[in-house]
C-alpha cells in the first residue's frame, strides 16, 4: 500500500465521499478488467461505471485487504482515509488479542484498578467506586471501546476518566461528546467537579467553538453541524463519546448514525456509552460496534451470533465491552408483573373489525386498523383513533353508560364508544392508582399516545395527576410538583418524552404501563427511571403491565421477552432477561375498589360529554 499524492499516473485513487461514509475508488481505462474484479470481490454491485466505484465505509475496511491483489503499486490514498485504515488495522489486531483471550476475563484486567489512579494524572479529582475503577482499566486496555452499564453506574464519570488518561499522555485535547439534551446537565457537573481545573465545558451554537475542552452536542442538531464538527476535531487530537448511543442503532441508514460514522474517523478515541445496546437484536449491536471499530465490529457481531448460541456469543464479545449490572450496584430487586383485561363486547366486535374481522355493520373499519400504532390505540380504547376537535382531546366517559342501538353502524359506536363502555385499561388504572394513593405511594403512569395521556389525566383528576408529553410547556413545573406535592400522587407520560434523562426513585416506587410498543430500550430506560442508584435497601419497587387479552398486546409481550432475551443473554445479565419473563397477575379488585366503585368516581368527577 503505498500513497502518492497528486500523481496523475496512479492505477487507482481512494477517498472519502462527501459524508465520509463511503469510498470512493477511481482507476484508469487500462484497468478497466482488474477494477472490475476488485470491486466485485469488496462488495459486489459498488460499481457506479466502468472506472469508478463507490463502497460504503464498513464494507471496504472489511475488504480492505482485497488491496493486495492490485498489480500495480501507484496507489492514491486520501491522507485522512489511509490513515483510518491503518488505525482499523491496528486496533483488528489489538480487538483479535482481547477476544482470543476471552477465556481469561475472570483473571486480572490489562491494567490494574491500582494502576488507574497513576494513568489519571495529577489533575483528576473525581472519586471512584470499585467497579468503575475495573470499567476504566478494561477500556484502557483497548484504543475504543463500549461501556454498557446499567443507568446509575457512572458511565459519565468513566468516559471523562479516559479523556483524563488521554491528556496525561497528550493524546486528545478535546472531547466531542453526542448525547440528548436532558444529558447535558450531568456532562457540565461531573467535568466541573472530577478536574481539579474544571474542563472549559460548551454547549455546541452555530458553530463549534474552537476554545472549547469539552464540546456538548445533541443528537437532533447533528446531522447538520458534521462539516463545523468535522474542522474542530481536526483541529487538534480528540476524543469522542457516543452518550446513549443506541441513538444512533440505524447505522449509515439512519440521519444520526451516518452523522456519528462519518465523525467517528476523526478521532483519536472512540467510545459509545447506553445501557441498552441491543434493543432490537444483532443489527442495533453491529451498528454500534462499526462505530467503534470500523470494518471490524460488524462482521465480529455477526460471526459471534450467527450460530444461534447465545452463551457463546456472550463470551466471545465480552472482551470488547465494560458492563456494571444492577445486581453489582447493590439495588433490591424489582417486582414485574403482567395484568391481563378482557375487552367488553362493543370493544371486542370493533377490534376485530379493525383487524380484518369483519361483522356485518363493520362499514369500512378495517381501513383504520392494520397499522401497528393504530392496533396499540385500539386495545386501549378504539375511540383514540377517532380525531377529537383538537389535537389533544380527551376521551369523555359517560356516566353512568348508555345503552348502545343494535341498528348503528361499527363506526358510529367507534365515535361514540366511550358513552357506552369504559375502557377495562382504563379501569384498571383508576383503581391501581387509587390502591397505591391509599397506602400513599406514588405511580408514574406510561402510556404512548398524547390522547390518552389527556384522557388519564381527566380519570385520574382526585389524585391532582402531574402530566408530562411532547407538547407539555411547563414540563419541569410537572416534574416538580410530583416530586414535592404530597397530593400529586401520579405522574402521566409517555416513554418517547421522559423514558431518558430523569430520576424519580426518591419519590417514587410503583410504575404502571397501560401499553407498551415494541421498542425494548425504550422500556428498559422507561423501567430504569424509579429503579436505579440511590435506592434504600428495603425498597419495594413494583411494575405492572396492563394487556388486553386476544390483542397485539401479547404479540407486544412475546417480542419484548424476546427482544431482552437476547440482549440479557448477550450481556451476561440475568436481569434483563427476567424483566421480559414477567409474571402474570390474577385479576384482582386494587383496594376494595370494583367497577361500580369506579362508575361512581367518574360520575363524582362529572366527566360525561
Amino acid at each position: 500500500m503505498t500513497s502518492t499524492p497528486n500523481a496523475p499516473e496512479s492505477s487507482l485513487q481512494l477517498s472519502f465521499d462527501v459524508t465520509r461514509t463511503r469510498v470512493v475508488l477511481r482507476t484508469k481505462s487500462v484497468f478497466r478488467e482488474e477494477f472490475a474484479a476488485l470491486i466485485g470481490r469488496i462488495a459486489p454491485g459498488g460499481q457506479t461505471g466502468p472506472l469508478t466505484a463507490e463502497v460504503d465505509l464498513d464494507d471496504f475496511l472489511a475488504g480492505v485487504g482485497e488491496l493486495v491483489s492490485w498489480t500495480d503499486d501507484r496507489v492514491e490514498w486520501e491522507e485522512s482515509l489511509a490513515g483510518l485504515v491503518s488505525g482499523v488495522l491496528d486496533d483488528a489486531e489489538t480487538a483479535q488479542q482481547q477476544l482470543a483471550g476471552a477465556g481469561q476475563l475472570a483473571g486480572p484486567a490489562p491494567v490494574t484498578d491500582g494502576e488507574v489512579s497513576v494513568l489519571l494524572g495529577p489533575g483528576w479529582t473525581g472519586e471512584l467506586t470499585a467497579f468503575q475503577r475495573r470499567d476504566i482499566a478494561r477500556l484502557l486496555a483497548l484504543r475504543h471501546g463500549a461501556n454498557f452499564s446499567v443507568p446509575g453506574a457512572g458511565k459519565t464519570r468513566v468516559a471523562l476518566a479516559l479523556f483524563s488518561a488521554m491528556r496525561e499522555r497528550s493524546e486528545a485535547q478535546r472531547l466531542l461528546v453526542i448525547c440528548p439534551k436532558s444529558a447535558y446537565e450531568a456532562w457540565n457537573f461531573e467535568s466541573a467537579v472530577c478536574f481539579a481545573d474544571p474542563l472549559r465545558t460548551l454547549v455546541m451554537g452555530t458553530t463549534a467553538d474552537p476554545g472549547a475542552e469539552v464540546l456538548i452536542v445533541n443528537y437532533e442538531r447533528l446531522a447538520r453541524s458534521v462539516a463545523s464538527l468535522s474542522a474542530w476535531l481536526r483541529a487538534a487530537p480528540a476524543m469522542i463519546v457516543l452518550d446513549e448511543a443506541h441513538r444512533m442503532k440505524l447505522g449509515s441508514s439512519g440521519a444520526y448514525g451516518a452523522a456519528c460514522l462519518a465523525l467517528g474517523p476523526l478521532a483519536d478515541r472512540r467510545l459509545i456509552l447506553t445501557g441498552t445496546p441491543a434493543p432490537n437484536g444483532a443489527r442495533d449491536l453491529e451498528s454500534l460496534l462499526s462505530f467503534v471499530w470500523p470494518g471490524h465490529g460488524k462482521r465480529v457481531v455477526a460471526d459471534a451470533v450467527g450460530g444461534g448460541n447465545l452463551a457463546y456469543a456472550s463470551s466471545v464479545l465480552r472482551p470488547l465491552f465494560t458492563r456494571t449490572t444492577k445486581a453489582e450496584l447493590g439495588l433490591p430487586p424489582v417486582t414485574t408483573r403482567i395484568r391481563y383485561v378482557d375487552l367488553p363486547p362493543l370493544h371486542r366486535e370493533i377490534y376485530e373489525a379493525l383487524k380484518g374481522n369483519p361483522t356485518a355493520r363493520s362499514g369500512d373499519l378495517e381501513a383504520l386498523g392494520k397499522a401497528m400504532l393504530r392496533m396499540l390505540m385500539a386495545a386501549t380504547s378504539p375511540a383514540l383513533l377517532v380525531e377529537g376537535t383538537t389535537r389533544y382531546e380527551p376521551l369523555a366517559y359517560q356516566v353512568p353508560p348508555l345503552e348502545a342501538s343494535s341498528s348503528d353502524s361499527l363506526g358510529t359506536l367507534l365515535r361514540k364508544l366511550p358513552q357506552y363502555e369504559l375502557s377495562p385499561k382504563y379501569e384498571e388504572t383508576v383503581k391501581i392508582v387509587a390502591d397505591n394513593a391509599a397506602q400513599k405511594r406514588k405511580t408514574l403512569v406510561w402510556t404512548t399516545f398524547v390522547r390518552s395521556i389527556t384522557t388519564l389525566d381527566r380519570l385520574l383528576e382526585p389524585f391532582q395527576p402531574a402530566t408530562v408529553h411532547g407538547g407539555t410547556p411547563d414540563r419541569d413545573e410537572q416534574i416538580r410538583r410530583f416530586r414535592e406535592d404530597p397530593n400529586c400522587l401520579v405522574l402521566i407520560s409517555n416513554p418517547a418524552t421522559l423514558g431518558e434523562g430523569i430520576s424519580l426513585h426518591h419519590e417514587c416506587h410503583d410504575a404502571l404501563y397501560v401499553d407498551r410498543d415494541f421498542m425494548a430500550g425504550r422500556f428498559l430506560q422507561s423501567l430504569d427511571r424509579i429503579h436505579r442508584l440511590g435506592l434504600a435497601p428495603e425498597t419495594e419497587t413494583r411494575v405492572t403491565v396492563l394487556a388486553a387479552r386476544g390483542t397485539v398486546d401479547e404479540v407486544v409481550a412475546y417480542r419484548l421477552e424476546e427482544k431482552l432475551e437476547f440482549m440479557g443473554s448477550i450481556l451476561d445479565d440475568p436481569a434483563v432477561r427476567q424483566l421480559g419473563d414477567l409474571q402474570e397477575e390474577d385479576m384482582i379488585s386494587s383496594g376494595g375498589m370494583d367497577a361500580a366503585d369506579v362508575r361512581a368516581l367518574l360520575a363524582h368527577l362529572k366527566i360525561a360529554s
